[in-house]
């Protein structure tokens, strides 16, 4: 189950971002911080268990490791990361998400523009 919860993200203000997304038991919670033109900011809450199956996407992609540890698939290769660690992954390559344990991330979605 996906649950998302409200939009947006305080200006001017000092955030702890994993504060800002909760475990929900058997889900995966999404709150979207920004989203524009250039790209945009998600923070996702996953419960152990959970996973996004293999898919692509037509921008580079920057996962920030926030609680916990996540297992990633990456055009075929398995790439585990923890709280603290980031990892890139590249516009049209297969990507998956599993989550062995809890974790939380920030998805940096990076759309790149034409001149």
């Amino acid at each position: 189950m996906k649950k998302e919860i409200e939009a947006g993200m305080p200006a001017a203000q000092a955030l702890e971002l994993a504060g800002l997304v909760d475990y929900q038991d058997g889900a995966i919670v999404s709150r979207t911080l920004v989203k524009q033109n250039g790209g945009s900011l998600t923070l996702f809450a996953f419960d152990a268990g959970q996973e996004l199956s293999e898919h692509t996407a037509p921008f580079d992609a920057l996962v920030e490791v926030l609680d916990g540890q996540v297992e990633l698939s990456i055009g075929g290769r398995k790439v585990s990361a923890k709280s603290g660690q980031s990892v890139l992954m590249p516009a049209n390559v297969p990507h998956a998400v599993f989550a062995s344990v809890r974790f939380k991330m920030l998805l940096m979605m990076i759309r790149k523009v034409s001149n």
